[in-house]
């Protein structure tokens, strides 16, 4: 039934015409937005801030990629973590510790992707004579969320679109070269706006025959 059908895909080809990266999707209806795409290239340039956040031990800017979508747009959500000098939260993946961890509610008008991390460094701790990844200073982890394409949703959004909430926490335990703080738990949500896809034919004059 697909054949034949276009591929939604970028390259990014460097100053010297040799391309470094490319973005394809299997399915038609699954796109990164041009935002999406520049902030896994360049993400510092391109996430807006929507909120930002005062907790214990780190401060939290939250940003997304596009505040509008249509079914099938890929759009990323991140947080970005400062952390006092000295003080650090364990990776993913740490054994014995609490590791920090982006949780997001599930919600039917969207698919949610794997959680990106950023590289760990190793950090050693004398006391106990263990090397454990961590992260440190200021750092991004960010999770694209795919609009729902299926017909019921289409449906649900009538002419105008709706406005979604999105929500979830940001899990962490912060610690410095003495001691492990009280595991923590900082509420997090996006505002998302949807509008329903475009399904006004062409005029007959420049249909395909």
């Amino acid at each position: 039934m697909q054949k034949g059908f276009a591929r939604p895909g970028y390259f990014f080809i460097d100053t010297d015409g040799i391309i470094r990266e490319k973005f394809f999707e299997a399915r038609y209806r699954e796109r990164l937005s041009g935002n999406s795409l520049i902030s896994k290239l360049f993400p510092e340039l391109s996430h807006e801030v929507t909120d930002t956040i005062q907790a214990p031990h780190l401060h939290l800017a939250l940003e997304q990629s596009d505040r509008v979508g249509i079914p099938g747009t890929r759009i990323t959500l991140a947080a970005e973590v400062q952390l006092p000098p000295d003080v650090h939260v364990y990776a993913p993946g740490t054994q014995g510790y609490k590791p920090i961890k982006l949780v997001i509610d599930p919600m039917p008008a969207v698919e949610l992707k794997p959680v990106d991390y950023p590289q760990s460094k190793i950090l050693y701790l004398p006391a106990i004579k263990e090397r454990v990844p961590v992260f440190d200073g200021t750092f991004r982890i960010s999770e694209d969320l795919k609009v729902s394409t299926g017909s019921e949703f289409w449906g649900s959004l009538g002419k105008e679109g709706k406005t979604f909430t999105v929500t979830g926490k940001l899990e962490y335990q912060a610690c410095d070269k003495t001691m492990c703080y009280v595991p923590a738990s900082v509420p997090v949500k996006w505002e998302l706006q949807v509008f329903p896809l475009d399904r006004t034919r062409a005029p007959v004059d420049i249909r395909h025959k």
